[in-house]
C-alpha cells in the first residue's frame, strides 16, 4: 500500500530535505572525476600490482558513482537548474559509462511506481533470489571476467540497431543515434589521455574497470536494494537500506546509494541528503518497521541462502540498465 510522506515526517523536516544545490551537484561530479583521474595518475606514476588493483576498484566504483549521479539527474535532483541537471547528467555522468539519461528516466520512474509488483521493470533483478552460494559465485566470476559486460553491451547494441527486417543503412543510423553521445564522450576521454601521453590508460583503467569491477558492484547493489526483502507490498519493507563502513563506501557503494529505502520513500531528496532522511526516520520512531541491514556481507548471505538445487536463473533482463 502507498504511504504518504506526511505520515512519516513533519512538513518542516520534509521541506529541509527536498532542498537542491547546484554547488553540491557540481562538487559531486567533480569528486567522481577527481578520484577517477587521480587513480589513473597514481598508477601511471607508481605502476605496481597493488596500485593497479586499487585503481581498478576505485575507478569501477566511481563509474558506478557516475551512474548514481545520473540517477539523481533522472529525478531532477543533481542540480536545481533543470537544463544544467540534464546536460551534466547526460554528458558527464551517463555517456561516459555508455548509458542514456533520456532512456533511463521513464524506465526508472516506472520502477518507483510499481516497486516489487508485477509491472516493476526491475522485478527480474530481485525475483530469482534467494539462490545458492555456488550460483552467486558463478555470477561473480562472470562479472569479474568481463562476461557480464560483454553480454549487456551486446544487448544494448542489438536493441539500438532495431528490427532485423530494416535495411542495414537504417539499422546503422539507429545505432548512431543511440550511441552517438557515449561514442563522442568516450572519444574525447581517449583523446585527452592521448594528449597527456597516456592513451593506454583508456583501455587499461577505463574500459577494464567498466567491464569488471563496475559489473560486480552494480550486482551487489542491485541485490541489496530489493532482493529477499520481507514484504513486497509494504513500502517500508520492500526496499532495503544497508548501513556500510568507509571501505564499502569507497569500493562498493558511493554517493549514499546504500540509503535506498529512504530514496524510495522520498524521491524528491537529493542523494547527499539521504543520510539526513534516514536519521529523521529513526528519530520519528520508524526504525523497527524499516528494512535495514548492516553491511553487504549480511545481505549477500541472505541472498545466497538457498541450500539445495541449482539457481533459478536471473529472470528477464531489464530493458535499461538499472541504477
Amino acid at each position: 500500500m502507498p504511504i504518504k510522506v506526511s505520515e512519516l515526517l513533519a512538513l518542516d523536516v520534509v521541506q529541509r530535505l527536498r532542498a537542491k544545490s547546484n554547488v553540491m551537484g557540481a562538487l559531486l561530479v567533480l569528486h567522481a572525476w577527481a578520484l577517477i583521474l587521480g587513480s589513473m595518475a597514481l598508477f601511471a606514476w607508481w605502476p605496481s600490482p597493488f596500485t593497479f588493483l586499487l585503481a581498478v576498484m576505485v575507478i569501477g566504483c566511481r563509474q558506478l558513482g557516475l551512474a548514481i549521479l545520473m540517477h539523481d539527474a533522472a529525478h531532477g535532483l543533481l542540480f536545481a537548474n533543470r537544463r544544467m541537471n540534464d546536460w551534466v547528467g547526460s554528458r558527464l555522468c551517463a555517456f561516459p559509462v555508455f548509458t542514456s539519461l533520456d532512456l533511463y528516466r521513464p524506465y526508472h520512474l516506472k520502477h518507483h511506481r510499481f516497486t516489487q509488483q508485477a509491472d516493476d521493470p526491475d522485478l527480474g533483478l530481485s525475483a530469482p533470489f534467494p539462490i545458492s552460494g555456488q550460483s552467486l559465485r558463478r555470477k561473480i566470476v562472470r562479472d569479474l571476467s568481463g562476461q557480464t559486460a560483454y553480454q549487456r553491451r551486446g544487448e544494448q547494441i542489438r536493441r539500438a540497431l532495431g528490427n532485423r527486417e530494416l535495411s542495414t543503412a537504417r539499422r546503422l543510423a539507429n545505432l548512431w543515434r543511440a550511441e552517438r553521445g557515449p561514442f563522442v564522450v568516450n572519444l574525447l576521454l581517449l583523446g585527452g589521455l592521448s594528449l597527456a601521453g597516456y592513451w593506454w590508460l583508456y583501455p587499461v583503467l577505463w574500459l577494464l574497470p567498466l567491464a569488471t569491477w563496475y559489473q560486480l558492484v552494480s550486482r551487489i547493489r542491485n541485490i541489496a536494494e530489493h532482493a529477499v526483502v520481507p514484504d513486497n507490498d509494504d513500502p517500508l519493507r520492500n526496499t532495503r537500506t544497508t548501513l556500510i563502513n568507509p571501505l564499502e563506501r569507497l569500493f562498493i557503494a558511493p554517493y549514499w546509494v546504500n540509503y535506498h529505502l529512504e530514496h524510495h520513500l522520498f524521491m524528491f531528496v537529493p542523494c547527499w541528503r539521504l543520510p539526513q532522511a534516514h536519521r529523521a526516520m529513526v528519530a520519528a520512531g520508524w526504525r523497527e518497521q524499516m528494512e535495514v541491514q548492516r553491511g553487504y556481507r549480511s545481505v549477500l548471505q541472505r541472498a545466497a541462502a538457498r541450500q539445495h538445487g541449482d539457481d533459478r536463473g536471473e529472470g528477464p533482463r531489464p530493458s535499461v540498465q538499472h541504477i
